[in-house]
């Protein structure tokens, strides 16, 4: 199949209109060049929050409650461009209130399927921004999806950095990796979490992100990464672990061809078995003995 991972720029939005047709341009860029798969970035959603004007855009809690009062509408749009352009689209993450979850929001990617179905996955662990300033939580637990073009899980952002919740994944065949980092360091850290849970896991991980800077908002202001798409350094998968990636901070869709098969294959009869040979590290990762050495 083909895969687009996005590094996306956020607006300032004249309109729903404009954000309506920017979405629109992106989804069809990328079905045009053939992508089966589409994956925005975590919080590029945030744009909508200029909708409801700049001081709402550029305060931390009005700009939760205007992104999330639009996503209905948001989401609506996502499925009949999955319909229209006949792909699964992972929408940019977006805080959403949730009743069943308690009174702040959560951080919610939306899956759509070309056949008219929808999915979400929360982040699971709040980076310090989020939990100590924004007030965003951890949502529902984690989720696999079986879709037409595999199984598929999410690990948002800084999940990624988690061994844990990678095997609480270990099933997928597609680990999607959407993410929002402002400095390099951030990036650079979701991008190794990316790239370790597709070699523990012996999967493909496909990481999104924001790019450029908003000068709007103070959750989102300054944005740095790239898409990409990494595997296990093993058999039919290229040696440096990665498939492909783009330009540092460059807008635009990363492009990739990948082979499930591969996949299915390198955990059968890969060099190493990080995937079956995961349970050898029961009993052996206990507490260690302290020893002085001089």
């Amino acid at each position: 199949m083909k895969i687009a991972t996005a590094a996306y720029p956020m607006d300032f939005l004249k309109d729903w209109d404009v954000y309506a047709a920017k979405i629109e341009a992106w989804v069809a860029e990328a079905a045009g060049q053939g992508a089966e798969l589409m994956v925005f970035p975590e919080y590029g959603a945030m744009e909508i929050a200029t909708l409801a004007g700049r001081a709402a855009a550029g305060d931390l809690e009005a700009s939760l409650h205007a992104v999330s009062e639009r996503m209905p509408q948001v989401d609506a749009l996502h499925s009949e461009l999955a319909g229209k352009y006949k792909a699964h689209i992972l929408a940019a993450s977006a805080p959403v209130f949730d009743a069943a979850i308690g009174p702040r929001p959560v951080n919610r990617a939306r899956f759509f399927a070309p056949g008219g179905g929808m999915e979400f996955q929360d982040k699971q662990i709040m980076t310090r921004f989020e939990r100590e300033d924004w007030h965003v939580v951890g949502g529902a637990p984690l989720q696999l999806f079986d879709t037409a073009l595999g199984k598929i899980g999410i690990l948002i952002c800084y999940d990624s950095e988690y061994p844990l919740l990678g095997r609480a994944l270990r099933d997928a065949d597609l680990l999607l990796v959407p993410s929002c980092t402002e400095a390099q360091a951030g990036y650079s850290r979701v991008r190794i979490g990316a790239m370790a849970r597709a070699l523990e896991q012996q999967c493909i991980a496909v990481m999104s992100s924001t790019v450029g800077d908003c000068d709007w908002s103070e959750a989102v202001d300054t944005n740095t990464g790239m898409g990409g798409v990494f595997c296990p350094p093993d058999t039919g998968f290229p040696a440096t672990g990665v498939i492909a990636e783009g330009s540092l901070g460059q807008p635009g869709w990363t492009y990739a061809e990948v082979d499930l098969d591969a996949v299915a294959r390198v955990r059968n009869d890969g060099v190493v078995l990080n995937r079956s040979h995961w349970d050898d590290q029961s009993g052996r990762d206990g507490p260690v003995t302290l020893r002085a050495l001089r």
